[in-house]
């Protein structure tokens, strides 16, 4: 009889984010589930590990076809956990999500989310981040449970390179209103970070992180923003090689 998949599901918006309900509803047709995800919301935290304090784990669900642990770490803490001691072998599937706000463009680099996501492509499992365009508690994840069935499918079917995984995001709408899926790249572009200043009640400095994305090309109708902006999924295949192979003829003719 063949062992059922072993489906590994985390987030950076913690365990008891909408979001994760909604991937846990959407995996669970796949295979066994395991969640190991953060207790406390962890966004924002890219690729950080925990090496300065012990990491606690407690148990919120464990039955045959879920299994479900709270994590007081990061989300890539979560995966190198359950990697290293909770799973009885390696996953068939990381699924990360569903976030709580985009992971286009360069957030990926900031994103737990999408740091989650990579961990896994590193260890060489089939690997995918899902965020949706709504930062709201009570966004309708409808439509994105039916777009993420569909990616999952595909992923389960062809698999992905060693090293990549995928980063999709999801515009906000109604399922008609959603215009299908646009494989992508990365858009050029950075958020301008502002800090609004403010006194506390004992009238001491703090700093509020706010800002804005700067986009260099609006009108690149192959990039995530773009497809994000009219209304498609977008997918961007992501890779943990940071090399710039095109500086390195530059670099090489250096007097160095």
């Amino acid at each position: 009889m063949k062992e059922k998949r072993l489906i590994l599901v985390t987030n950076d918006d913690g365990i008891q984010a909408p979001g994760l309900k909604a991937l846990v509803e959407v995996v669970s047709e796949f295979g066994n589930v395991v969640v190991v995800a953060p207790i406390e919301s962890q966004s924002g935290m890219s690729h950080a590990i925990t090496t300065k304090q012990p990491l606690r784990i407690s148990v919120r669900e464990d039955s045959p076809a879920l299994k479900a642990y709270a994590v007081k770490g990061t989300p890539v803490d979560c995966v190198k956990l359950a990697m290293n001691q909770l799973l009885s072998r390696k996953p068939d599937l990381l699924v990360s999500g569903i976030n709580h706000g985009s992971n286009a463009s360069v957030s990926v680099v900031y994103s737990g989310t999408m740091g989650a996501a990579i961990e896994g492509g590193i260890n060489q499992i089939k690997s995918i981040g899902f965020s949706l365009l709504d930062y709201s508690r009570d966004a309708d994840f409808s439509a994105a449970k039916i777009y993420t069935k569909k990616i999952i499918s595909q992923v389960l079917l062809n698999g992905l390179e060693r090293g990549i995984c995928l980063n999709v995001n999801i515009p906000v709408g109604k399922m008609h209103e959603i215009r299908g899926i646009k494989i992508c790249r990365q858009t050029d572009g950075y958020w301008q970070e502002e800090y609004d200043k403010r006194k506390d009640p004992y009238n001491r400095d703090y700093y509020w992180l706010t800002g804005y994305f700067n986009n260099f090309e609006p009108e690149a109708e192959d990039t995530d923003e773009w497809a994000l902006k009219n209304s498609y999924v977008s997918i961007v295949p992501i890779q943990t090689d940071f090399t710039s192979h095109e500086q390195l003829s530059i670099l090489k003719q250096w007097n160095i």
